[in-house]
């Protein structure tokens, strides 16, 4: 049976095409993140989901005001951000630069960068991350999140890094506060 959430096409004449896989609001798997980024993410796409020819992992993260992703860095990939809503600022090996709606980051392999929301309201962009991987830590170090839920409290992210972020190879924190 079909889920009514996700439209799947299959079948084709001529050359094999690949999949499509269409994802509806409220339909992706969401965790909300701990402190110090707060929110929550939607895993919209990763190859466990739909088949791929090159593996990526595609979703959306909201910080609340406050919050911030913590220093990190990526061994495996690359990263794709794209803010939509709200105001803030990247720290990109140690570089501001403003994040606001329209504002695309390209992050390669080991380039450090943090996410701050410095706005009253949330600060809310989409990830690509290529290959994918980067959906299976925030799952590890989430809480699983209902559509419309209330947001929990605070909670603390577990000690060390999680098997997710094991697997796209994170580099661990150099510093966890978004200080200037």
């Amino acid at each position: 049976m079909q889920d009514p959430r996700h439209d799947r096409y299959e079948g084709n004449a001529g050359p094999a095409p690949g999949e499509v896989l269409v994802c509806q609001p409220g339909a992706a798997a969401s965790y909300w993140q701990p402190m110090p980024a707060n929110g929550h993410v939607e895993v919209i796409f990763t190859p466990d989901l739909v088949a791929m020819e090159q593996p990526l992992g595609f979703g959306t993260q909201t910080l609340p005001p406050g919050g911030h992703v913590r220093e990190q860095a990526h061994a495996h990939g690359a990263t794709v951000i794209y803010v939509l809503r709200g105001r803030g600022r990247a720290v990109i090996e140690g570089v501001e630069h403003p994040m606001r709606p329209g504002t695309a980051f390209y992050l390669g392999r080991h380039r450090r960068h943090i996410f701050v929301n410095e706005g009253d309201e949330n600060l809310v962009f989409t990830w690509v991350t290529v290959p994918d991987g980067l959906d299976a830590a925030f799952q590890d170090v989430g809480r699983r999140r209902q559509p419309g839920e209330r947001a929990p409290g605070p909670f603390a992210r577990p000690a060390g890094l999680s098997a997710g972020e094991r697997q796209t190879s994170f580099s661990p924190p150099e510093a966890t506060s978004p200080q200037r």
